[in-house]
């Protein structure tokens, strides 16, 4: 059988050291499902893992785009199966490790999103014209109308997300909703054990400050300054990551450096919060709290040989 360890939890929580260690234990190589880690030059703002912390164990989907390119979750999923079969071939386990809920669920539970299916670019490109001269509110009733439940998942602002699900019940005649709800269904194609890290809330904040001031440190300034004069905007994917987008702010004169800094620190704190809302409806997790459980090498072994993963 197929096997998947899923390391997921909250940004600052110890995801890289453990994801690590395990796979050192298990003979597994890591994939990783962060959305932002994908991008080459996006080092120190997304705390991609070194060559250091690798610790020889090879990693799979980190430095694979320009960041000024584009990337969906549908995107992802289509490349991390590759990945994990060439993995599989080798008769070794696949850890998944980041914080991206969304795209380490979809691949967990090969979810299909459509993206691949029946297309109409007239349609699309009348929808993209109406957004344009109406605004992505508007866009967004239309879609309301048709999908109420799609209409409660996607953001009013992914105008990409929103003609697709409007394209997608043109063409078919059912809601994109009914779609995913039925792809959700289908059984697993993978032995999958999810891990959660989590830390008490006043002592992951804390980590998610000290971890901003230390990317301080080591020159994310600069590293965002590089993609600034590379011609990288607040509209391309990539810049829409924490650290990136705000900092932006500072480069373009609509905030102080140390505001830019206090807004990202709390950011990244509505970031985790919001992480572990999503990974909260997820009762296919087994958690481990690090700060009463300083070991958490050793319960994730007990949890793996419980499940009989190892």
């Amino acid at each position: 059988m197929k096997k998947v360890l899923a390391i997921i939890g909250p940004t600052g929580c110890g995801k890289t050291e453990l994801s690590v260690k395990i796979a050192k234990r298990t003979g597994a190589e890591i994939i990783s499902s962060d959305s932002m880690q994908i991008y080459k030059g996006m080092d120190i703002g997304t705390a991609k893992v070194t060559k250091e912390e690798m610790e020889n164990v090879p990693h799979h989907m980190i430095d694979i785009l320009s960041p000024s390119e584009s990337f969906s979750v549908s995107d992802f999923c289509k490349e991390a199966k590759k990945k994990a079969e060439e993995i599989f071939k080798k008769g070794k386990p696949v850890v998944l490790v980041g914080g991206t809920g969304l795209y380490t669920d979809s691949f967990i539970k090969d979810i299909d999103f459509s993206e691949e299916g029946e297309k109409d670019l007239k349609l699309r490109a009348k929808l993209e014209d109406y957004a344009k001269q109406f605004g992505a509110e508007a866009l967004f009733e239309k879609l309301r109308e048709i999908d109420e439940k799609s209409a409660q998942t996607i953001h009013p602002n992914n105008v990409k997300r929103v003609i697709r699900a409007i394209e997608y019940y043109t063409l078919t005649g059912e809601p994109i909703s009914l779609h995913n709800e039925r792809t959700k269904s289908k059984p697993s194609p993978y032995d999958y054990v999810y891990i959660g890290l989590t830390r008490d809330r006043e002592e992951l904040y804390e980590r998610i400050d000290k971890r901003v001031d230390l990317m301080m440190e080591k020159g994310l300034l600069g590293e965002v300054m590089t993609l600034y004069k590379m011609g990288l905007s607040k509209d391309h994917t990539s810049m829409q990551a924490l650290g990136y987008k705000e900092l932006f702010w500072y480069i373009n004169g609509k905030a102080t450096l140390e505001e830019s800094v206090r807004i990202l620190k709390r950011d990244s704190r509505r970031y985790a919060k919001r992480q572990l809302t999503w990974f909260g409806k997820n009762p296919d997790i087994n958690w481990i709290n690090l700060s009463s459980q300083p070991n958490g090498e050793e319960r994730a072994m007990e949890i793996l040989k419980s499940k009989n993963f190892i």
